[in-house]
């Protein structure tokens, strides 16, 4: 019997072409050639798309859901993406929702595994983001070593910064791990550094190795830019370090992100899913939100994107205490306050936590 995944589109269409419009994509998604030029029975009967429902959501929206071959994916994510919504996605009346993700791709280490290396039990992350790209590396690292003597859990590079002449990876983050490891010395409290790994596949195995060496074990990419297949092999060279996921290009294609950063990118290998929260500057609603970190887990959900202190009980409230918060811009505009307002944001995750607020 054919092992097959199911693939959930919504489609924008009238009654009475849907059910043509859904076999039409399965064909599209499998075989992509007109059924009666299939000569071999195996490939009808095991390769190509079953129609398993067709769902009316109104005004003219159907869900569809699709039986895909697993046997068509291998082991490849890149191919398991192409599968999903390859052709598909240039025929703009339809949107890949959801699917089942198959066992293959296990997720990598996860929330739990950053708790023991922090040795934080039970209370949210903190985090913030160092900005802007054009400083030197030793303007970044003294921010970073300013945001680890306040106390948060992660620093991480802005998802600009790269290998670029005014502050080179290979510089720039040797000299940040150090700054941190100062400020974890003077605290104690374990904050963790997290580079941007940015480049070809040969590069960024290259920048990790360098932050590997420099004792790091958290490191962040961003696989719409990178490709799935590139950040699934990071995962599996170094399976002792974290990725963090960036949702960089992630609104480019017509992907829902509760699919794209709450499953796919977890799927790659990645412990933890950077996204844009609601009521911030992306315009994520509540519910997108929700289903997207619920998704995400056991990854670390991380709601990022416009966070300032005075929203941490409510969005603690809402995703409870398996997540990071990310506050940068916020943060940053305390300019020689930044100390004091990082520790300001750790305290007040870690009194709501005392508090027993969350779920």
């Amino acid at each position: 019997m054919t092992e097959r995944f199911t693939v959930t589109y919504h489609v924008r269409s009238d009654a009475a072409s849907i059910e043509a419009r859904a076999q039409g994509i399965a064909v599209e998604q499998s075989v992509e050639m007109p059924l009666a030029a299939v000569d071999e029975p195996s490939v009808l009967t095991d390769i190509v798309g079953k129609v398993e429902g067709i769902g009316d959501l109104g005004n003219g929206l159907f869900s569809v859901r699709i039986g895909l071959a697993l046997a068509t994916i291998g082991t490849d994510p890149g191919q398991f993406l192409n599968m999903l919504f390859g052709n598909t996605s240039l025929q703009d009346d339809v949107t890949l929702r959801d699917c089942d993700v198959p066992a293959r791709f296990d997720p990598g280490p996860g929330t739990s595994a950053l708790r023991t290396r922090l040795g934080v039990p039970a209370r949210a992350f903190t985090g913030s983001a160092l900005k802007p790209q054009g400083l030197p590396a030793e303007r970044l690292a003294g921010l970073a070593e300013r945001f680890a003597l306040g106390a948060l859990d992660f620093i991480k590079d802005d998802h600009g910064l790269a290998d670029q002449a005014y502050s080179p990876f290979a510089v720039r983050v040797p000299m940040i791990a150090a700054s941190v490891a100062r400020a974890v010395r003077s605290t104690g409290h374990l904050t963790r550094y997290i580079p941007s790994l940015t480049g070809d596949l040969e590069q960024m195995r290259a920048q990790a190795r360098i932050a590997r060496d420099h004792g790091l074990d958290c490191m962040m990419v961003a696989p719409m830019v990178a490709g799935f297949s590139a950040v699934r092999a990071l995962a599996r060279a170094f399976p002792e370090v974290t990725f963090f996921a960036h949702p960089s290009m992630g609104g480019a294609a017509r992907i829902a992100p509760e699919l794209l950063i709450g499953k796919l990118f977890p799927a790659l290998g990645c412990g933890a899913v950077i996204f844009p929260v609601y009521g911030g500057r992306f315009g994520y609603s509540p519910e997108t939100c929700r289903e997207l970190a619920a998704n995400a887990r056991p990854a670390l959900a991380v709601p990022a994107g416009g966070i300032t202190l005075n929203r941490v009980p409510e969005l603690l409230d809402f995703f409870g205490p398996d997540t990071m918060l990310l506050i940068g811009g916020s943060l940053l505009l305390a300019r020689d306050r930044i100390t004091e307002e990082s520790a300001a944001f750790a305290h007040a995750v870690a009194s709501h936590g005392n508090t027993g607020h969350g779920h």
